[in-house]
């Protein structure tokens, strides 16, 4: 009989531990429902980034640590005995910690969200706009790395056979820091490096970069490499330290303006000052020209061929390659339409048979 009363007592502590898990969970979730709800309501009425940017990233994290939380405070009313009672605490203890840093990690997502609104991007010179992006990004991904690595070892911490193992390990970390050192030469090479791009700041994102002999903007810098979008829409990809030990093109480095050019080669009869004033005309009425730099050249004058060169300028890479294009279209059209003789043409002089050959001037 009296082992039928302590089973029917173990039973009341078991369902009255599991309604109180089980309440405090709900609690915690109705409390996450009601502030977001609250949060909602306030940003229909007055839209805000800051609501906006909340709803978004810590709705789900939200979700998961409140419940954890309000159990917390509550595990000791279950009325469990004291080894369960102290498996119970740990094991909410880590799923505190561990929620808590998932709502830490996306408040970083919440502080980039601003950050991101406030300074754009999408302008034309953007310089301090891209420098402050390219420290947002290193910064952001170095403070998620620091968040989720404290995280984890405070949750190893609190075990005391974890603690013990870490004390023992501590007597030989000199030995393993030096094979860690030589093993992981590379990757600590590619972090340092990686402090320095992101400071010193030889790239930024969004730069215009020739490397490699491909033309492209800086995508992503992470920890270990950068990402290169190709024009043509393919990704290179390389690691840190060859920004610091190779040389490369940044056309983007202190201003987005850029002077493109233009070569025409034409016969020596082409009148030149025409074509000037035409290369005047075509770049004035074009919305990608900058209004800087407009000037036609004789650079070189080959065997057969006169070199024109035309300098033009625009905003930025894109308009200034454009902007070359249509200028080589348009005087090509105006020589071939106006100056069809002056195209570039090879000579023969055919003599008599009866007469004896008497070459022209200027020709060999």
């Amino acid at each position: 009989m009296s082992d039928f009363f302590s089973d029917l007592q173990q039973l009341r502590l078991i369902m009255h531990a599991t309604a109180v898990v089980a309440g405090s969970l709900v609690a915690g979730w109705l409390l996450k429902q009601l502030a977001f709800w609250l949060l909602a309501a306030y940003n229909r009425r007055e839209p805000a980034l800051l609501a906006q940017s909340v709803l978004q990233h810590l709705s789900r994290p939200s979700a998961w640590f409140f419940p954890v939380l309000v159990l917390s405070f509550v595990l000791p009313l279950t009325r469990l005995e004291d080894r369960a009672l102290e498996v119970a605490r740990r094991l909410v203890e880590t799923a505190l910690l561990t929620t808590f840093a998932w709502g830490l990690v996306k408040t970083v997502d919440v502080v980039e969200d601003l950050v991101q609104h406030h300074y754009r991007l999408t302008d034309d010179d953007n310089l301090r706009v891209r420098k402050l992006f390219t420290q947002l990004q290193f910064v952001k991904k170095l403070a998620v790395t620091l968040i989720i690595f404290v995280a984890t070892a405070l949750v190893l911490m609190s075990f005391a056979t974890v603690r013990k193992i870490g004390t023992g390990l501590l007597t030989s970390a000199g030995i393993a820091s030096v094979i860690v050192g030589f093993a992981a030469q590379r990757s600590i090479s590619n972090l340092l490096a990686g402090f320095q791009i992101a400071f010193t700041q030889p790239i930024r994102l969004d730069d215009v970069l020739v490397v490699e002999g491909e033309w492209g903007r800086v995508e992503e810098i992470t920890f270990t490499y950068v990402v290169l979008r190709i024009w043509d829409e393919r990704r290179l990809v390389l690691p840190l330290n060859y920004f610091i030990e190779k040389p490369f093109q940044n056309w983007t480095r202190t201003t987005s303006q850029l002077l493109g050019t233009v070569f025409l080669y034409t016969d020596y009869t082409i009148p030149v000052e025409a074509v000037r004033t035409e290369l005047q005309r075509l770049v004035e009425e074009n919305p990608l020209w900058d209004g800087r730099v407009c000037v036609l050249q004789v650079t070189d004058s080959k065997e057969r061929t006169l070199e024109l060169r035309c300098l033009v300028s625009a905003s930025n890479s894109s308009r200034a390659f454009d902007l070359r294009c249509a200028v080589r279209e348009q005087l090509v059209l105006f020589i071939q339409q106006h100056y069809p003789e002056s195209l570039p043409k090879t000579r023969t002089l055919v003599a008599a048979p009866d007469q004896p050959f008497t070459p022209a001037p200027g020709d060999d």
